[in-house]
């Protein structure tokens, strides 16, 4: 039987529009629109679209950096929220929980208090929960700086003083400090030069292996999520269309939407045989998404029951699944 740290059922965040000399609710940014799914233990999930598909928004409301308006999470079998069932943890609870989830976001540069000093930021999450005060608590920051390649006298400088590749491993350190169980990647490498990507990418497996780490990694580098994801959700309006695993995904993809997407990948060599499949048409708005399949205006595939009826999501072979009427 899988084993998942954790699972997501039916996963909505809607943002409220407001218009009129007297605001009211006019209508409904869908941003994430009813996903599902589950992160095995110790593996590495990765969360692929278009920007402005929902990604960073889904990482944030499992976390409940924001408010979801729908659905449910549970984290090793303990209900987070269920907006349905009116659960969800206290402060009290929640709070504790944050050691267990942490997350790292795409510029470390804005992440950073640029008035603190690195031992300090590295060391705040220890002293928030009273694990290390005073010098036990820098002194495991240095250890931590370390481990992830920093050099441990760093902890008296300021964040301005380092590269965007040191930042981003100063927030890994941070992240690392309460000893999570899960981590949130948002676009981790995104600000990075291709070569520091390739380290940053290789320190996140080694902590990965060292602490037993289960990732979330959202990315829209497919190049870098085929090597190093064990598990593919593709996004499209707020909407999964397809999941399946790194290998079968990338070997056999289903829906025109990832098809496309994978056509885009750069060569790996000049004799390779690829062709581009171009997308017409501009991406709809979230706060009015089309009738019937949400990727119907830009298919080259859409049939007439596309423009009417949104298709359910489908259950192929090996774990596989697609959210179109061609299957």
């Amino acid at each position: 039987m899988v084993e998942y740290l954790l699972e997501v059922k039916q996963l909505k965040m809607h943002f409220p529009i407001y218009s009129g000399i007297i605001p009211r609710v006019t209508g409904h940014i869908k941003a994430v629109d009813g996903i599902s799914f589950g992160i095995e233990r110790g593996s590495i999930f990765g969360l692929v679209g278009e920007s402005g598909c929902g990604k960073s928004t889904t990482g944030r409301a499992i976390l409940r950096l924001l408010k979801p308006s729908s659905g449910s999470v549970r984290f090793e079998g303990k209900t987070i929220f269920d907006i349905e069932g009116r659960k969800a943890m206290g402060r009290g609870e929640l709070r504790a929980l944050r050691r267990d989830m942490q997350i790292v976001f795409q510029d470390p540069g804005t992440c950073l208090d640029p008035r603190m000093r690195i031992g300090d930021i590295v060391s705040e999450g220890l002293k928030e929960h009273k694990i290390a005060l005073g010098k036990v608590a820098l002194d495991r920051a240095r250890d931590l700086l370390e481990l992830c390649g920093m050099e441990g006298d760093c902890i008296g400088k300021f964040p301005h003083e380092f590269s965007g590749g040191q930042r981003q491993r100063i927030a890994l350190a941070r992240a690392l400090a309460l000893k999570p169980k899960f981590l949130v990647a948002d676009e981790p490498i995104a600000a990075l030069d291709v070569s520091i990507q390739a380290q940053v990418l290789t320190l996140m497996r080694d902590l990965k292996e060292r602490f037993n780490l289960t990732y979330l990694f959202i990315s829209h580098d497919l190049g870098v999520v085929k090597y190093f994801c064990d598990r593919v959700g593709v996004m499209y309006l707020g909407c999964f269309v397809e999941q399946a695993t790194s290998g079968e995904l990338f070997s056999n993809p289903l829906h025109p939407y990832t098809q496309s997407l994978l056509s885009a990948i750069p060569k790996s060599t000049p004799d390779e045989q690829k062709s581009r499949i171009i997308l017409k048409g501009e991406i709809p708005s979230p706060s009015h998404p089309p009738k019937g399949c949400k990727f119907h205006p830009r298919c080259s595939k859409a049939m007439a029951e596309c423009r009417e009826i949104e298709p359910a999501v489908k259950e192929m072979a090996g774990g596989h699944s697609v959210r179109c009427h061609l299957y």
